[in-house]
Order: structure tokens, then sequence, then C-alpha cells
């Protein structure tokens, strides 16, 4: 999937700001988010676009979250208004029964948002691809995900935990599998587990193996590499010759929020051209909106080619639901194990 982002000249921020529900006026948004940079930031660059509404951060991460929101299906009104989740993760809600289908009429913003970003049950906030990383001190640049998920590298090899269903859409793509199908990539983990990849618990702690030459190369977020990068690790990237997943992160309203008219205000905020500009700069994501201004220069260091956006590949959101709990089962006691 490619997405053809044209630029629009920017909104300022006070002409977004006019565009917000005024009944969200001197409320309360309740924002189900991960915690750490991303909520900072959304402090920084969403809430602060809320005039008169408090802004709330519940903050774990996502599989918590979830099971929270399963857990408040019966309540008339759940306790958090809108939740930010990975796109497979919005469809699995979704699927639930537990996210409210959207108007958006109610968003000045969304008009302006891209298409494939616009789920009924749910809103595209950013998005990036995943590629291979790795440290050109220590390594030739491999091609692709088999280059890099391979046995060879030994204890050089880093594997981050929480991204568990993304490392294992790689490992299926460099073993011939598809996103439809990530069986045929379980053989290649288990060998570079067996060759002593070494596992860490959070994308934090990838980045200082990275920094100290504890790790060579891994798969993550093309994002977060510029993330990195700017914070001074020696790391470069590779659009894989296999593909490139997406990664969209975005938000949905609970279908019991206690507040609707704030989360449409919120929602409206987050997809303001100034927040997602920022967030660019900040993060490292492309934005999903088409009239955020992005500088070249960054532009092209967080996102990918005309050659690189045919290889693009969307997700298989319905299966990856629907095998995820024998996948995590699996990860947690054969491939971890």
């Amino acid at each position: 999937m490619a997405f053809n982002i044209n630029r629009r000249t920017a909104l300022t921020g006070a002409a977004a700001l006019a565009a917000f529900p005024a009944m969200a006026q001197d409320k309360k948004v309740i924002i189900g988010t991960w915690g750490g940079d991303y909520s900072k930031l959304l402090t920084k660059n969403v809430d602060a676009l809320m005039k008169g509404v408090e802004c709330v951060h519940a903050e774990e991460q996502a599989d918590p979250r979830k099971a929270k929101m399963m857990a408040e299906k019966v309540l008339r009104r759940g306790t958090v208004d809108v939740q930010g989740l990975s796109a497979n993760d919005m469809f699995d809600m979704s699927e639930q029964g537990l996210t409210e289908t959207l108007d958006y009429s109610k968003m000045a913003n969304a008009t302006n948002l891209i298409p494939q970003m616009k789920y009924p049950y749910g809103i595209g906030h950013i998005y990036s691809g995943k590629v291979v990383l790795y440290n050109p001190d220590m390594m030739k640049a491999p091609e692709g995900f088999a280059d890099t998920l391979d046995p060879k590298h030994g204890n050089k090899l880093g594997i981050i935990d929480i991204q568990r269903q993304y490392n294992m859409v790689a490992a299926a793509l460099a073993a011939g599998g598809s996103v439809h199908d990530f069986e045929p990539g379980k053989e290649r983990l288990i060998a570079c587990r067996k060759a002593g990849a070494r596992i860490y618990p959070s994308n934090e702690a990838f980045a200082q193996a990275l920094k100290t030459g504890e790790i060579a190369c891994g798969i993550m977020w093309k994002a977060r590499a510029v993330q990195w990068q700017n914070a001074g690790i020696k790391v470069e990237t590779v659009a894989p010759k296999e593909g490139v997943p997406m990664y969209v992160s975005g938000f949905v309203m609970q279908k019991n929020a206690p507040n609707k008219e704030a989360a449409y205000a919120w929602l409206d905020a987050m997809m303001a051209p100034s927040a997602q500009e920022n967030f660019a700069k900040d993060m490292g994501y492309n934005p999903t909106v088409t009239n955020a201004n992005v500088p070249a220069d960054l532009q092209k260091r967080i996102g990918f080619t005309d050659e690189e956006k045919k290889r693009l590949v969307d997700l298989d959101y319905a299966y990856m639901a629907k095998t995820d709990v024998a996948n995590q089962d699996w990860w947690n006691k054969s491939f971890k194990g």
C-alpha cells in the first residue's frame, strides 16, 4: 500500500482551535495511552490545543488497557474516553464491540485525513514502517529481514519483546511467508534465539544496547531509528527488500465513553496540522493528514522513497486478532522460554 501525501498550507493553531466543538469547553477528557515519551508528546502537541478542557492520561501498556475495556463493556459509562492503540488493536476492539462508530462530520480536521487512516472505528494518528536497523561500524548493510534475522549474528542480534507481533511478521516475510501466515517464520526465530539473539523488554532497552554496541542489528520502526539518530546513537536503516510492514498508531473512542463531546474535540485536535507537524519533528513518524507541512529534509529522513513506498505492506488485522492468543503463547513458551 502506498500513500500519496500532498502538502497544503498549514492551518495556524488558532484556526484549528476555532474548529473544535465549543460544547467541549470546561470539560474533562480521559485519554488511555502508553506512558513515556508518547504521553509527554500528546500533552505538548495535542492537549495544549484543548483550551478549557482538562486532559487526563490513563497510562498503561496496550494489553492491560484492552482488558479493562473488555471488563467495562457491561457498564453504561466507562472510565476512559479515547484509547491509543495500534491499528490491529483498534480492529480487535472494534470486533469486540467496544468502540464507537465515529461521526467524522463532528471533526473539522478530518477533511484532510488520508483516506487509508479513516477507519469507521478509529483514526490513524501517525504511521511508519518496520525496517532493519544496524550499526555501520559493526556490520555491512543488510538487504532485508532475512539478512537480519539470521543465526550468524549470534548475540549481536537484538529482538524487542513488546514488538512480538511485528517481529513475527518480519520473520514470516524473511522465510517466504506473508502477513496472512506467521508460521513459516517461527523456525527462523527459534534458530536465532538458539544462536544467542538477545531479547529486550522495551524499545528503550534495545536502544541502550545499540548505543553501547552490545548488539549490531535488529528490527524496529523507522521513526524510532530517527529518534535514536537524533539522540546520537550510531544506527542506519534499510527498507527491507521483502516488504515494509506498516505500523499505524491511532485512537478509538470507547463505546461507553463518559464524555463523547470532549472526546470528539480531542480527536479533532489530534488531527490539527500543528499537532501532526510537531509529532513528525519530535517523534519521527509520518503525519496522517495531507495539510501537515513537514520540512523536506525531515520528510526525507522519516519517510520512504517512491520505490520504497511500493514495498509498503498493510497488515492483516483480522488474521492477527484471530491468532494473537496462540501466537503469544508460542512466543512466551517456545521462543522466549
